[in-house]
């Protein structure tokens, strides 16, 4: 019955999403709107045919791709154990409160500046702009995360006999795991904001680069499947995300 549900589900998407792709083809051939200002969804698809023969498309996605995953989950593997840390111990919070709240509302494009005069036009760069922008938003959502653990069921541990170990790996980590992974599916969506505005800046290949390029040479086309291609990359990598945390969360079904 729910495969049923799922399959209806997503039949209306599909035919939600092909009739807005057919309106807007009807306008723009219509002469309603100026192809310069938005094209229709044929010249785009035109446009990444050409790009796909002239193999300039996957090499900007898989770059774009390859710099967000690599900087997220550095971030991630640091925010994680440090997120518990703090989450746990009050003394560490107030510690490290100050510090996380002049961080997190930094952006992205701050950081910029002083990763081009630290690192240059280099990787390592767009690495460093993905985590700088991501690290303090991921760190806070791990440290609520933390927070909202029952203090009963830690207090039951260690009445057990757990150790401070024991309660972390038993209780504290599977407990707040829920809450981190959906925090962190938020925070992917924000490091590709963070390496889109690194390559519009400062890059030679990735998608922000495509865009800014095709806004450029006044190729809106180009412009609207460089962002196609974002949604489309998000896209897929939330259902590898979704596929995962079924696997690692069993008892969340």
């Amino acid at each position: 019955m729910q495969t049923q549900t799922d399959i209806k589900a997503v039949g209306i998407s599909l035919a939600s999403l092909c009739f807005f792709l057919l309106v807007w083809e009807w306008i723009c051939r219509m002469g309603l709107i100026e192809p310069l200002f938005l094209p229709p969804p044929s010249q785009i698809v035109a446009r990444a045919v050409k790009l796909i023969e002239n193999g300039t498309l996957m090499a900007h996605t898989l770059a774009s791709t390859r710099r967000v995953m690599v900087g997220f989950m550095i971030s991630s593997l640091v925010a994680i154990p440090v997120g518990i840390f703090i989450g746990s111990s009050r003394l560490l919070k107030s510690v490290f409160d100050p510090f996380i709240s002049l961080l997190r509302p930094l952006p992205s494009m701050s950081w910029i500046p002083l990763s081009l005069l630290w690192l240059g036009i280099s990787e390592t760069q767009k690495y460093s702009i993905v985590f700088m922008g991501s690290f303090a938003p991921s760190l806070m959502y791990i440290i609520e995360a933390t927070k909202n653990i029952d203090p009963l069921l830690i207090r039951a541990a260690r009445n057990l006999g757990a150790s401070r170990v024991d309660v972390m790996r038993e209780v504290i980590l599977p407990g707040a795991l829920p809450q981190i992974i959906a925090g962190l599916k938020v925070m992917l969506g924000i490091a590709w904001t963070c390496i889109i505005s690194a390559e519009l800046v400062a890059a030679r290949e990735g998608l922000g680069f495509m865009i800014m390029n095709g806004k450029e040479y006044f190729q809106t086309d180009t412009v609207l499947l460089g962002m196609v291609l974002i949604s489309l990359t998000v896209m897929i990598i939330d259902v590898v995300f979704k596929t995962f945390e079924r696997r690692l969360l069993p008892w969340t079904r």
